[in-house]
């Protein structure tokens, strides 16, 4: 017996501690304009869940900054440059700070025609609007960081046909390993020879009139080849107004961890800074005629990392969401219901008159609803 006592008073007091009252539902009236505003929110909450589904989908790129501790490992340089001069009267190699020569055995001269077929030239121009919209639009990276590998290839396409002349062009492609110190990777007129004070070329038995440097490079990037990965000069093109005329190009590489949820490389990315003149000695021109690529490494590496927004985190927006929404139409149901407190006792006079002048038993419930109701009626009053 004391034990149900003892049930009985635990049971109480738990319902005293009830911060969800439930009100009778005789006492529960539906309108109109509730059942609108109802539709209006489960509306908006069902839109914003699904909006907020598609913000849990997407990613993000991260970029942190930190010292670049590794000055041991080589440099790849990819190559792929096309010159409007035959394969015998050029030369390409690469001369660090330290006078160290780089042997180009990695390189390789194709004889080729400078012009483009029309599929080719198709090709060039579409790399040529990609470029000028990631000049303007410096946010379309992150899309390319995290779709490569699933881009067209970047490469130049071969030729779709059988070109009617004899290749007059030389194409220089392929890969060198330097040291990871400031260069110059240069092509000119010649091929390189090594020398006690540094290196030269031969070029006396070439003559002037066949200078002609006009160039197109198709790729030029640093560290690991990504498919997918646009640089900064791939697809330049240039086109020499006079036999003599010198090309550089002052390039600032940047070393890059590359980490996405398609793929984990080391690479890097560069920034250029183009320049063109004539060479004429007798105006105070100086120089050799050629294509120069000064290059400089930069002491930051960047870590690019792909973000995902956590499961938790979503779940707690989704809940925002809700509550939020069900917390402002209570509220503004519960003051347009304030405004009307007579509704609540001309419901319970209108039971009164179809109880047949039996008593009416009032509850514990109904008397902290009514009582609630008027003292909230008074008090907006």
């Amino acid at each position: 017996m004391r034990r149900l006592v003892s049930r009985k008073k635990a049971l109480t007091l738990v319902k005293e501690l009830d911060a969800f009252p439930k009100v009778p539902e005789s006492y529960v009236e539906t309108t109109a304009s509730g059942g609108t505003v109802s539709l209006i929110a489960f509306t908006a909450m069902a839109l914003l869940a699904f909006l907020e589904f598609f913000v849990y989908r997407d990613t993000w790129m991260q970029y942190e900054y930190e010292v670049d501790k590794d000055f041991s490992s080589k440099l790849r340089i990819n190559i792929d440059i096309t010159v409007a001069m035959r394969c015998q009267f050029v030369g390409a190699d690469v001369l660090d700070l330290a006078e160290t020569m780089v042997a180009s055995d990695g390189l390789h001269y194709e004889p080729v025609t400078f012009d483009l077929s029309p599929q080719q030239r198709l090709w060039h121009r579409t790399l040529l609007m990609i470029q000028d919209r990631l000049r303007e639009e410096h946010s379309l990276q992150d899309v390319i960081f995290k779709t490569v590998l699933k881009g067209s290839p970047t490469a130049l396409p071969p030729r779709e046909d059988s070109p009617s002349q004899s290749p007059a062009a030389c194409r220089i492609h392929g890969h060198l390993y330097v040291n990871k110190v400031a260069g110059n990777f240069h092509i000119t007129v010649g091929k390189a020879i090594p020398h006690p004070r540094g290196h030269a070329h031969l070029a006396a038995l070439v003559s002037h009139d066949t200078y002609n440097f006009s160039h197109r490079i198709d790729h030029l990037s640093f560290g690991e080849e990504i498919p997918g990965i646009i640089n900064p000069l791939d697809g330049t093109e240039k086109v020499c107004t006079d036999h003599n005329q010198m090309f550089q190009y002052f390039i600032t590489i940047v070393p890059t961890k590359l980490n996405t949820y398609q793929i984990s490389a080391d690479t890097n990315q560069y920034s250029v800074t183009e320049r063109e003149r004539v060479i004429n000695h007798a105006v105070g021109s100086h120089g050799v005629s050629g294509i120069f690529m000064k290059y400089d490494i930069s002491s930051l590496m960047v870590k690019v990392t792909e973000q995902h927004m956590p499961l938790w985190r979503f779940l707690v927006r989704l809940c925002g969401i809700i509550g939020g929404i069900f917390s402002t139409t209570g509220t503004h149901t519960q003051l347009r219901w304030y405004t009307k407190p007579s509704s609540v006792m001309m419901k319970l006079s209108h039971e009164d008159r179809h109880r047949n002048g039996r008593p009416r038993v009032t509850s514990a419930a109904e008397v902290k609803f009514i009582r609630v109701t008027c003292t909230s009626a008074c008090s907006l009053k």
